[in-house]
């Protein structure tokens, strides 16, 4: 081993250096603190807070809330005795309603109650205008209102409808800030400690990952104040996601090459100067992939997509902003001592052990061909799960444990099955209320409409469908209107679910290649190669399709889940192929480090894997379990964009990084970096391909 001489001087700047960026972070802190506490003031989770401006669901409730009272809030209260309805029930019924119209001013006054054919139901319609478009008020009005209506004596009573929806979905949503925050924490903490077997230094990254989504909620803030970027409980969630588990594999990075660089020089300031140097290029190229992937999401129309991209990119950054600045200057103060009781001493040599990536590297290095054949099929048999993916989610399944509203809605779909029980909203203009009630009446699949508020030039228009929400018949009608009304809007829950469909199909189609282009270019500079570029793309690709294809394999019959949520595609995709690329990079870049010192071809691709295949593991490991953390939230669409993440990175990492890349790279040999000079066969005698680039010592090179 080579062993570093330190000089004497530079003492002084050892010590400054580490306590000025502990200063500057200090200052940092200080500074975003409170804007960092601000952030769940602006998150709003909506449907039309999702969807774009220029859709009709958008456009309506936009009207509405200039209407008169502003948003209407749309109740449905569900009275059900599964053995028939006795009068004293409906008394009770009665009274209640009587008592919340007394409290509260509902539109049209006490409703009256619609009774089921068979007997056993009574379903009060209750519409508000009380809260607006304040969520805080909705929230209260519907509370206020299930502790008014409640069942005795074997009555059940549920509140259902647009605003109980919203009021529960937002329960989930508020809840993702504390217990995501602490599983996460947890489970990044107990995969450190099993890492690195010391009862110090998994605390160190952990707590610098902690101080960088803190960062991050606060310029999250400041781009929704500045930017207007849309704020939603998905996109936060998925921030602080990115933030500890994209950092914890910087740190990993980084940690692994500082204990190597530790053996070899003296002092821990000159041995982190050494690591950075060492791995710092792969880890800004990583995150930079990241970024760029990320970015991609601002061209989709989908506000939560849209917004999604520079708060993932705001996680990332400040994520390697912490792990490259604070992060050093922690492990150099604290010195040697951080990795009791595996302390790499100066001048020692790390014990030899054949690890299993040798093993695995051994293994596709004598049988590329097979190894790659045989990985393609597999990939390709997964993937055909996603013939098996159910069908969009509706809004009942949209949740993984049901909530007073969604039984309220089964309640109703079974009492009413040949009946609507969800308003489609119309907002027409003033002037041809009269004709556009007379056409909606006569358009097919509408039970009744009835003409609301008017005022600034526009009428809203109650229509009931024949069909069940949601259901292949309730959206067709929705379609006939919207093709039969011409300047009007037709909008609610199920037009919402519409556009959401809509708008994701055509978010897809634009982001997709967006992502791929961009992350292409990005490898042909860093990489200096056609070939490789385009081999790490297509094996991400292909993890995308097999993890989804697993998440059909998996979704209804072991999860029980519903439906599928129309984003999953396009999420799953960006950050799959952006987070695979990203490992690849770490991987390439030692093989290239390794082919300009020197090494063949297929001697490169092994001893690549060899050196970094634990450390990707242990990143692969820590990132997929952040992502599965998810799976542990109340939302559908939560649990399967986890889910899909989660196998796809485990996938990338023990399958693609390890075999069928490695595999290729020993297949392909210097065809793999055409048409850089690594893919010229070196004249007789001569050095590496390309000596801008000088070889370093074996020992110094790469991520352990």
């Amino acid at each position: 081993m080579t062993v570093g001489k330190t000089p004497t001087k530079g003492v002084g700047r050892r010590r400054a250096v580490p306590w000025a960026l502990l200063g500057l972070w200090v200052a940092a802190l200080v500074l975003v603190g409170p804007f960092a506490a601000k952030l769940a003031d602006v998150q709003h989770d909506r449907a039309t807070d999702y969807l774009p401006s220029s859709a009709d669901s958008t456009q309506v409730a936009r009207i509405q809330d200039a209407l008169p009272g502003g948003e209407s809030t749309e109740m449905v209260i569900v009275y059900h005795r599964g053995g028939g309805l006795s009068a004293d029930d409906r008394r009770v019924a009665a009274g209640q309603i009587e008592k919340i119209a007394e409290a509260h001013e509902l539109v049209g006054g006490a409703p009256q109650g619609v009774p089921s054919d068979d007997g056993t139901t009574l379903m009060y319609p209750v519409v508000s205008n009380e809260p607006g478009h304040d969520e805080k008020l909705r929230d209260a009005l519907v509370e206020d209102v299930r502790g008014v209506a409640r069942g005795q004596d074997g009555l059940s009573v549920e509140v259902g409808g647009t605003a109980a929806l919203g009021t529960d979905a937002g329960k989930v949503y508020d809840s993702l800030g504390g217990p995501l925050l602490y599983t996460t924490v947890a489970v990044v903490a107990l995969l450190l400690i099993l890492i690195y077997r010391s009862p110090v230094l998994w605390l160190v990254p952990l707590v610098v990952a902690g101080i960088a989504d803190y960062l991050s909620m606060g310029v999250a803030y400041g781009l929704n104040q500045g930017f207007g970027t849309t704020v939603t409980g998905q996109s936060s969630g998925v921030m602080t996601i990115l933030v500890f588990g994209a950092g914890t594999d910087y740190a990993l990075l980084l940690v692994s090459r500082y204990r190597e660089e530790l053996r070899r020089i003296e002092h821990p300031y000159e041995a982190m100067a050494a690591a950075l140097r060492g791995c710092g290029p792969a880890v800004l190229a990583s995150s930079g992939t990241v970024a760029a992937g990320l970015l991609c999401l601002l061209a989709a129309d989908l506000n939560s997509s849209r917004g999604m991209g520079p708060l993932g990119t705001v996680g990332v950054l400040c994520a390697l902003i912490a792990m490259l600045t604070l992060l050093p200057a922690v492990l150099v103060l604290l010195g040697r001592r951080v990795f009791w009781p595996l302390v790499p001493a100066y001048g020692s040599e790390p014990t030899p052990r054949r690890s299993l990536f040798a093993a695995m590297g051994d293994s596709a290095g004598r049988r590329p061909l097979i190894v790659l054949a045989t990985g393609a099929v597999l990939l390709g048999a997964l993937a055909l799960g996603t013939l098996n993916l159910p069908g969009p989610v509706k809004q009942e399944d949209s949740f993984v444990t049901k909530p007073e509203s969604v039984t309220a809605m089964e309640t109703l779909a079974r009492a009413y099955p040949e009946r609507g029980t969800q308003p489609i909203d119309v907002i027409t203009p003033a002037d041809r209320v009269d004709r556009t009630l007379a056409t909606i009446r006569d358009t097919r699949g509408v039970e009744s409409a009835e003409k609301g508020r008017t005022a600034d030039g526009w009428a809203e228009i109650s229509v009931i469908a024949k069909d069940t929400p949601q259901s292949p018949g309730e959206t067709a009608t929705i379609k006939s209107l919207r093709g039969e009304l011409k300047g009007s809007y037709v909008g609610g829950d199920s037009a919402e679910q519409i556009d959401l469909e809509d708008t994701n199909s055509r978010d897809t189609k634009i982001v997709v290649p967006l992502v791929l282009v961009s992350v292409l270019l990005i490898l042909f500079v860093l990489l200096r190669s056609l070939v490789a570029p385009i081999v790490l793309v297509t094996a991400v690709v292909a993890v995308w399709g097999a993890a989804l294809g697993i998440g059909g394999l998996v979704f209804g019959p072991v999860l029980g889940l519903e439906g599928t949520d129309p984003g999953l595609g396009l999420l799953s995709f960006v950050f799959l192929v952006a987070l695979g690329v990203d490992y690849g990079i770490f991987l390439m870049h030692r093989m290239r480090e390794e082919s300009l010192a020197g090494a063949e071809p297929a001697a490169a691709a092994l001893t690549a894997l060899r050196s970094t295949g634990a450390v990707i593991a242990s990143a692969g490991l820590v990132l997929a379990a952040t992502f599965a953390v998810l799976m542990n939230m109340g939302l559908v669409q939560l649990v399967e964009l986890g889910f899909v993440i989660a196998v796809g990175v485990l996938l990338d990492t023990f399958l693609v990084r390890t075999y069928l890349v490695t595999s290729a790279s020993v297949a392909l040999r210097r065809k793999m970096w055409w048409p850089g000079g690594l893919s010229r066969e070196p004249a007789p005698g001569a050095g590496p391909s390309e000596p801008t680039e000088p070889p370093r010592q074996p020992e110094q090179v790469g991520a352990p």
